[in-house]
């Protein structure tokens, strides 16, 4: 292991992406599937952050408006059952950058279809580079 990577891996800075909204539709009811309903994501990328902060250059980090725009397209793109699975996708969206080392992913789902009165159902993960 190079001493750079080493330093990634142990590197405690982090990005973090709160509350993104999209609209899926995910879901294991029919009704779900045909009508979609809001999802709320939160991502918080590990990474080392000092050499973009040394250089003061944005190809050395996460553009996290890039990283906005493709979890959307994750949320509003192709149905699953299950809110696990879509953290899953999220995930490895984000961990598409080499730069990310690990990343923990929450999905929202406020709406869900539960008939007794709540605030959210979430689905936490978090995934680091094999």
């Amino acid at each position: 292991m190079t001493t750079r990577r080493r330093k990634a891996s142990l590197s405690a800075d982090r990005i973090a992406l709160k509350g993104l909204r999209a609209r899926g539709r995910h879901g294991v009811l029919p009704a779900e599937r045909e009508l979609g309903q809001e999802f709320v994501v939160d991502a918080t990328l590990f990474l080392d952050t000092a050499p973009a902060a040394a250089g003061d250059d944005l190809t050395k980090t996460v553009h996290y408006g890039e990283l906005a725009q493709a979890l959307v397209e994750v949320v509003e793109g192709e149905p699953v059952e299950l809110i696990e699975t879509l953290a899953q996708r999220l995930a490895e969206v984000c961990l598409g950058s080499e730069l990310v080392h690990k990343v923990e992913v929450s999905v929202h789902k406020p709406a869900a279809p539960i008939p007794l009165p709540f605030d959210d159902v979430v689905v936490t993960i978090e995934r680091s580079r094999g």
